[in-house]
């Protein structure tokens, strides 16, 4: 995630959208922002092709601009103009490329297939769309999942609220998108595994709001999904997430909590944890918020499995969520008020300096103190080769659940609150 990024200078009258085109394509390829404090004299072979694949995007982007639209915008050049049925069935469910709720019968439970980004082989990767339209107008919620392919308990948290709705009932209209990385999910990884360019794993939720011209598959797929699908039916949006394979997480909420409209809907779960910290800026939940849209990201435990216990908190906080704008009736079930509630705006992360066996000696949601010893690491005869002491004091957030590490592995993450922080913190995964 970290390398340096050679910017070549263009004469003053290059077309504009171009030059940021070719920003966008070298921030896509090496995730890394555009100013680098490390400098080089020249262009070693990486750079050179790095530079060389921005110099294809502009070109392209010159041929898009003076061209007919591509193939992938050939059914429609405007992704807000409507609900386009692309004519396919799939398992007695109709396949649309764009979506507008508004189109469809009120006080029903639509199930379709959203048209997304094509594979080598000339087919589609569809992901899979539950709308509950109300019989009544009302705001319009949209609830997505499977961003991210190892993490079943957000996908499982989504799918039981949608069907509890009752759209005979209900005022308003929840959307939800419970597997956006179709790939990634078929293995159940965590990355899209992009076969573009040779073998390349691809972190979703660091592309969002995606490009519908982008350099690679899922960029595009993301661009697809957040202007056709996502974007144009969300009056709030609720991105749901778990650990990563190898480590799990406490019940949390990641969340602006500066942003009044947003406090307002994290404050209705009765979780324990609140990490008020707007994260990255290219994951899902800030391209909506980016767009105006009120977002956030919960948190559910651990990958790969279902946690039923933390599910039920989710699914409880995301009821209130849909009372609270008026879109299904009845009381508020518990809330933030109801459960102790630590708030922190940063996260400590504790990596391995050693291989082995990791032994926790603390829990998730355990207070800690700075200086207290959190882990140990014993390597292959028993021995004890590292000990491991928190530098804050928080709350665990999170910890490795595989019993073995390699040095450089997360084992820790301390929610805590610190004085200032500023930009965007990097987190290792």
């Amino acid at each position: 995630m970290v390398g340096d990024m050679v910017v070549t200078q263009v004469p003053r009258e290059f077309p504009r959208q171009i030059c940021l085109l070719s920003f966008n394509i070298l921030s896509q390829i090496t995730k890394v922002p555009i100013m680098s404090d490390n400098h080089k004299e020249g262009l070693d072979r990486r750079d050179f092709i790095i530079a060389s694949i921005a110099t294809v995007g502009a070109s392209a982007a010159l041929a898009v601009n003076t061209s007919t639209a591509n193939a992938q915008d050939a059914k429609t050049t405007d992704p807000t103009s409507g609900t386009v049925y692309t004519g396919d069935t799939i398992q007695g469910k109709k396949v649309v490329s764009s979506l507008d709720v508004n189109d469809l019968e009120s006080g029903k439970k639509h199930l379709l297939y959203f048209q997304g980004v094509g594979m080598a082989t000339g087919q589609h990767w569809y992901v899979s769309v539950t709308v509950a339209k109300g019989a009544k107008p009302g705001k319009r919620g949209v609830l997505t999942s499977g961003v991210h392919g190892d993490e079943m308990s957000s996908i499982h948290t989504v799918q039981t609220v949608m069907n509890q709705l009752d759209p005979a009932q209900m005022s308003g209209t929840v959307t939800a998108v419970t597997d956006i990385a179709r790939p990634a999910l078929e293995s159940m990884q965590r990355r899209w595994p992009n076969q573009g360019r040779g073998i390349d794993l691809v972190d979703m939720n660091r592309v969002w709001p995606g490009d519908e011209n982008g350099v690679a598959a899922p960029i595009r797929h993301a661009g697809l999904l957040f202007n056709r699908l996502l974007r144009p039916n969300a009056d709030f949006a609720i991105d749901f997430h778990t650990g990563t394979t190898g480590f799990e997480v406490a019940a949390f909420n990641i969340a602006e909590m500066d942003v009044p409209e947003i406090k307002a809907l994290v404050d209705l779960y009765p979780v324990g944890q609140i990490f008020d910290n707007p994260t990255y800026p290219s994951v899902l939940h800030n391209a909506f918020v980016a767009a105006g849209i009120p977002s956030f990201c919960p948190e559910i435990g651990a990958a790969r499995h279902l946690d039923p216990e933390m599910i039920s908190l989710f699914v409880e906080g995301t009821m209130n969520v849909l009372k609270h704008h008026g879109i299904v009736p009845g009381p508020m079930g518990r809330t933030g008020k109801d459960v102790t509630v630590f708030v922190g705006n940063s996260a400590f992360p504790i990596l391995a300096t050693e291989g082995g066996l990791v032994e926790h000696l603390v829990e998730l949601n355990d207070k800690v103190a700075a200086g207290q010893k959190v882990a140990i690491q014993r390597n292959s005869f028993g021995e004890v080769v590292a000990e491991y002491t928190s530098g804050v004091d928080g709350e665990i957030s999170g910890q490795r659940s595989d019993a073995m590490a390699e040095p450089g592995n997360p084992l820790v993450f301390i929610l805590f609150k610190k004085a200032a922080p500023e930009g965007v913190e990097d987190y290792p995964e």
